[in-house]
């Protein structure tokens, strides 16, 4: 099977490229001192104004309608560039999706075009808890019916973007008698509703510039229209959903990986040991070799899992192996690109050492690998 982009998703691709490097890559490491918020919240608007928060969204509610596949090479190009950028951005794509997918008419007017165009610096995708991560159907914030309301107790952690996302998407138990799993459903709770308020934000290994903070509900009331889909039908909801953020996360480590190989290699170029570039040692080779052959793989894992999405067949497993192949392969290739440095990779003067932390979060968020694993084998065991 050929993946041959068309002249859409081309276009997209390289206009993503540009601008992620004129205005998302400089900001990068500057982000990761923990400065630049205020340029960072003008560039996602630039990006959003250029039609890269609403990819896979319709044109009449305000997004660019050009797929699943742009959207996964947006989102590496971004990724490239600036992990931060890439990780809002897969998110705030993933909430459109979501509310173009089973939200009302009005809902998706109201909403989806604030989001397409930056009115919304982000919007954020408030599934986990504490005890409820890999295992969602075990959350604990509850949503209970007071009149025309819905009122909303508890509280989300590790939420991306929080901090200055103008819309969230929210699951709450909603029936506590039904069985596991069952009784959930999902709302769109805007910032600055009453009774919602945001944690500070989390000190992390790497993505520093993308803000990630616990989400509290205390006594937060919601119109019964902030009700998205079937009452107690989110959870079925949030597992569609979270099938098309792997293909997100998939494409930002590919991203990610590919900065640091592409760092690396023109290091190994210039670096100079025993009278010659140690580009020209074969064992050098050969880890370079290595990990160029497991991105390509990567790659297509990824357009496989978005063209079967976008041709509305189902993809949870080709996207939970794209998720798993992809982050596990970002992680051997920014290891080894440190490690195509010596020393100096250790060092915060060079931008692998970013990578590699930028990486490591692959592989936990929108699933970890371990779950992707059983998401994978229990698919291939009912087959």
């Amino acid at each position: 099977m050929l993946f041959e982009l068309t002249e859409e998703e081309l276009l997209i691709r390289d206009t993503a490229r540009k601008m992620a490097a004129e205005i998302a890559a400089p900001l990068a490491p500057v982000l990761d001192r923990g400065e630049g918020r205020a340029q960072f919240l003008e560039n996602l608007k630039a990006f959003a104004e250029a039609g890269f928060m609403a990819v896979n969204v319709k044109g009449e509610f305000g997004g660019t309608e050009a797929g699943t596949a742009a959207f996964a090479l947006a989102i590496e190009e971004l990724g490239y560039a600036c992990a931060a950028t890439g990780v809002t951005a897969s998110v705030t794509n993933m909430v459109a999706e979501v509310i173009q997918a089973v939200g009302t008419e009005a809902q998706k007017r109201a909403y989806i075009p604030n989001i397409a165009d930056g009115t919304y610096p982000a919007a954020g995708f408030c599934l986990t808890e504490s005890g409820a991560g890999s295992d969602p159907a075990g959350m604990k914030t509850r949503a209970r019916r007071d009149g025309a309301d819905f009122v909303l107790d508890g509280e989300k952690i590790y939420i991306t973007s929080a901090e200055y996302a103008g819309l969230f998407v929210v699951w709450a138990v909603t029936n506590p008698e039904a069985p596991k799993g069952k009784g959930i459903s999902c709302f769109l709770v805007e910032a600055g509703t009453p009774g919602l308020s945001i944690g500070k934000a989390e000190r992390k290994l790497g993505q520093h510039g993308s803000a990630t903070n616990t989400v509290h509900f205390d006594g937060c009331r919601v119109p019964a229209s902030a009700l998205m889909g079937r009452l107690d039908d989110g959870f079925r909801i949030a597992v569609g959903e979270l099938a098309g953020g792997r293909i997100g996360v998939a494409a930002l480590s590919l991203g990610i990986a590919r900065a640091a190989m592409d760092a690396a290699k023109t290091y190994v170029k210039e670096r100079r040991q025993f009278g010659q570039a140690i580009a020209d040692f074969q064992g050098i080779q050969w880890m370079v070799a290595d990990r160029e052959t497991e991105l390509e793989a990567a790659r297509l894992l990824i357009l496989s899992a978005a063209a079967k999405k976008d041709r509305g067949e189902p993809f949870g497993r080709e996207a939970s192996m794209a998720k798993l192949f992809a982050s596990e392969a970002a992680g051997r290739a920014t290891d080894t690109a440190l490690q195509l440095h010596g020393g100096a990779g250790y060092c915060a003067d060079y931008p692998v050492e970013r990578h590699v932390r930028d990486a490591r979060i692959t592989r936990i968020y929108e699933g970890t690998s371990e779950v992707q694993r059983l998401i994978i084998a229990r698919d291939s065991f009912r087959q």
